[in-house]
């Protein structure tokens, strides 16, 4: 089992609001940890947004709870008929579900029957709970902050290389299909993660006003190098969807095609080697001439293979024909981003690994 950063925070968040309820003397030191169990969140930001709203929903919980004892009691049908009341309240203010769960558990501590003063008895499982929230952001903005950037690039990074390698022996008739498909579906469910990532990413603020440009800057390369790797996922896709249909291709523009392809790929491995600062910025004679993809040309030769035999079946080469001009243009707008972020980038790379 894997303990990752989330997890070990949420426990040590359980563990500060317990010693601290405890420390100060609060009857309900359990709430405080029920709270910090609820409030913990996976960025800065969004632990920011939580206490926030966390805050309104318990007042609002404690509201409807005074409200109710004062008027109805606390009989159990009057407890359960004051959480439909929160849970309604806290629904219409678009409020997410932990806030809503916290605010009905406010609820049911609030009304719970006691023998003590019930405004001292409300005041203290309020304090407790407001506690927990404020320990699960305290210990989210000190311990393990995360490091999306580099969690993004490297598991784009990793993927991309799993793509192309699979791209290069697919176009040779090379790969195991059990084997790709397993692949196929696992880089599907890693694209999903980046996905969340690049959102928990996006949502993360900086506030001096150099870095809010250079952050900028980084959102808009970060979303295009994951369209432009989706794109490559595309195009892999769509081999294996022709795999035992390729030979129906003529030799000649079979080699044209796996030649394309490949440029196509050196140039996409090229451009992440760059964001890594791999490449020189100014390049020396080449031991081998480096050559240009030219996808239009070999779209185009492929449109001459259909008016030739004018065979409905060649029809299905029509979407790989399609996903491989994507490709080829999102790498060109790629590059042209990568050539404007390192105007302004002054080598400071993207890292790969944690420092």
């Amino acid at each position: 089992m894997k303990l990752g950063a989330r997890m070990m925070k949420t426990g040590l968040a359980v563990a500060v609001a317990l010693y601290v309820a405890e420390l100060l003397g609060f009857v309900s030191p359990l709430l405080a940890a029920i709270a910090a169990l609820f409030s913990i969140q996976p960025s800065i930001y969004r632990s920011y947004q939580s206490i926030v709203e966390q805050v309104q929903g318990n007042l609002i919980g404690a509201a409807v709870a005074i409200i109710a004892v004062f008027t109805l009691g606390n009989d159990p049908f009057v407890v359960a008929f004051a959480i439909i009341i929160v849970i309604g309240l806290t629904m219409n203010l678009k409020m997410n579900e932990s806030t809503i769960s916290l605010a009905a558990v406010a609820v049911v501590a609030l009304m719970d029957s006691t023998d003590l003063t019930f405004i001292y008895f409300a005041g203290s499982r309020l304090s407790s709970l407001l506690l927990g929230i404020l320990a699960a952001f305290i210990v989210n903005l000190v311990f393990v902050p995360p490091h999306y950037e580099t969690r993004l690039f490297t598991r784009i990074d990793a993927m991309t290389t799993d793509i192309l390698q699979w791209l290069r022996v697919t176009t040779r008739q090379l790969s195991d299909e059990p084997a790709l498909k397993y692949e196929i579906t696992r880089i599907q469910d890693n694209f999903r993660w980046i996905d969340h990532t690049y959102l928990l990413y996006s949502e993360e603020r900086t506030y001096f006003k150099g870095k809010r440009f250079a952050k900028g800057r980084k959102l808009v390369l970060f979303r295009q190098l994951i369209t432009t790797t989706k794109k490559s996922f595309d195009v892999l896709k769509a081999f294996y969807r022709l795999d035992h249909r390729i030979e129906q291709i003529p030799s000649e523009f079979q080699d044209s095609l796996v030649n394309e392809l490949d440029k196509l790929i050196n140039a996409h491995e090229k451009i992440v080697l760059s964001l890594k600062g791999r490449i020189k910025q100014t390049h020396k004679r080449s031991l081998r001439k480096i050559e240009e993809p030219d996808i239009p040309l070999l779209v185009d030769q492929l449109m001459k293979v259909y008016e030739e035999n004018h065979n409905p079946d060649k029809l299905i080469f029509l979407p790989l024909a399609s996903q491989l001009m994507e490709y080829h243009y999102q790498l060109e707008k790629f590059k042209r981003l990568l050539k404007s972020y390192d105007k302004h980038r002054h080598y400071n790379y993207i890292q790969t690994s944690e420092k």
